[in-house]
């Protein structure tokens, strides 16, 4: 019997050890999505724009091109200083 005790103890111990490890780190939630943006990025092959405005990281502006691909737009891009401020007048 006992060993049957420390054969469902050792299971114990090996399940929790794996969902540990899978677990995302806290800190890898908390990091900004935008570690660069580009600045020549034209308007006419943007699908769709997203703006993310989050505590620990600057203004960040997320662009969906036409192939699907997601790059990020530096803010300061002339163009979309225009359009911000177009649809702030709004």
């Amino acid at each position: 019997m006992d060993l049957k005790v420390i054969a469902v103890v050792t299971l114990l111990m090996v399940t929790m050890c794996i969902h540990v490890s899978h677990a995302k780190p806290f800190s890898l939630g908390e990091r900004c999505w935008c570690r660069s943006s580009e600045n020549t990025v034209p308007k006419s092959s943007i699908k769709q724009l997203k703006f993310l405005n989050t505590p620990n990281c600057p203004f960040q502006v997320i662009a969906t091109l036409k192939n699907n691909k997601e790059v990020c737009i530096n803010p300061q891009t002339l163009w979309l200083q225009q359009y911000l401020k177009n649809a702030l007048n709004k």
